[in-house]
C-alpha cells in the first residue's frame, strides 16, 4: 500500500491541495519545493492502493475523523498539551 503526503493553501478550507507518493525518489525535493509555494503538510500521512483512494480518503476528511476519535480519550490531551509547551518554549525565532 502506498503513503501519500498531502499538502495545503492555508485557510482554503482543503480546496487548494496537492499531494506527492512518498516513496518517490524526488520526494523530499518535491515536498521542499511545495512549501516553498506556501503550502503546508495536512493532516497525517494517507495509506491508499492509488493516488485516486487517497484523494478519495482525503477529500472525506478521514483523518480527521481519526484524530476526532482519538481526542475522545483524556490522554491525548495530555499529549496535545505537552506539544504546546513544547512548541512554545523551543519555537524557532523567524
Amino acid at each position: 500500500m502506498a503513503k501519500y503526503q498531502f499538502f495545503c493553501i492555508p485557510n482554503s478550507d482543503r480546496k487548494k491541495y496537492t499531494f506527492l507518493d512518498m516513496a518517490s525518489e524526488s520526494f523530499l525535493k518535491e515536498k521542499s519545493v511545495i512549501l516553498a509555494q506556501g503550502f503546508e503538510v495536512e493532516d497525517d500521512v494517507i495509506y491508499a492502493e492509488t493516488s485516486e483512494e487517497a484523494v478519495e480518503k482525503f477529500q472525506s476528511n478521514f483523518v480527521y475523523a481519526v484524530d476526532e476519535y482519538g481526542k475522545a480519550d483524556v490522554s491525548y490531551g495530555f499529549a496535545i498539551f505537552i506539544q504546546s509547551i513544547y512548541k512554545k518554549l523551543f519555537k524557532k525565532n523567524a
